[in-house]
């Protein structure tokens, strides 16, 4: 099923001939002509209390295919609750060992790499650099 380009009157067709359902008995049912059968069946939309209508008869939760649409293709909402994490993960665990900063700092107070170097052979940010400086020397 195409949830991107959704078109509900397609999914009753679908749904009405798996079924194998008798176009006269949704006439009778929906006291509807068989013709404006063809309508519904090229519907991109349909309004919520029709579509209950047909969930019923169909005995098929059609809502649920606009809830996966939603859940695809709906853009992120920018919510408070994503702020609420980030400052919940305050404790991050340092991913660079006592060793590498070690390491990294020796080679600069040797003079063996400068500060430009180690930032673009190791991919270290600046500001990491200057704050292993001011914290790890002595």
């Amino acid at each position: 099923m195409n949830y991107k380009n959704l078109r509900i009157g397609s999914v009753i067709k679908l749904l009405i001939d798996e079924n194998k359902i008798n176009p006269n008995d949704i006439s009778t049912h929906f006291k509807i002509p068989e013709n404006e059968l063809i309508n519904i069946y090229n519907a991109h939309s349909m309004d919520s209390e029709k579509l209950l209508q047909w969930s019923k008869f169909l005995d098929y939760d059609l809502f649920r295919i606009y809830s996966q649409h939603l859940i695809l293709y709906s853009p992120p909402i920018n919510s408070g609750y994503a702020e609420e994490n980030k400052v919940k993960k305050k404790g991050f665990k340092n991913i660079y060992t006592k060793e590498i900063i070690e390491f990294v700092l020796e080679q600069l107070e040797s003079g063996e790499k400068t500060t430009a170097q180690i930032i673009e052979d190791y991919r270290i940010p600046k500001n990491t650099l200057h704050k292993w400086r001011n914290k790890y020397t002595k």
